[in-house]
């Protein structure tokens, strides 16, 4: 039986250092943080989504996520995040249209070194 999930409920991003990428994940993309748990472990709210925080405890390192949230402006979003000192990787740009919508996506790193990706769906030009 297929699972046909609602949802993603949770996603665990890796972190090397779990200070510094609780601060970005809360004051920079201004995430709600739920709480800490032992060990290394910090947990954030995004829509129906909750973020988790990790630090590898073995081998593994930062950079295997990619998260892609859902913004109401992708150029908007990047014009904050660039003021905040993010840097992206990939400007807001149309990536597709679909029926009467344009697709917007533009790719920033957080703190740690994931991608993140900022998608908007806005109204055809």
């Amino acid at each position: 039986m297929p699972l046909n999930p609602i949802h993603i409920a949770q996603i665990a991003v890796p972190v090397r250092d779990l200070d510094r990428a609780r601060a970005f994940y809360r004051d920079t993309l201004g995430l709600p943080h739920l709480f800490d748990a032992p060990p290394g472990l910090a947990f954030f709210q995004c829509g129906e989504t909750r973020l988790m925080l990790s630090q590898p405890e073995g081998p593994e390192s930062a950079g295997s996520s990619i998260l892609y949230y859902a913004v109401s402006s992708a150029r908007a979003a990047e014009a904050g995040l660039a003021g905040e000192g993010v840097t992206f990787d990939a400007a807001a740009h149309c990536i597709a249209r679909i029926a009467d919508k344009d697709v917007w996506l533009a790719v920033a790193r957080d703190s740690e070194g994931n991608l993140i990706g900022l998608m908007s769906e806005e109204a055809a030009d």
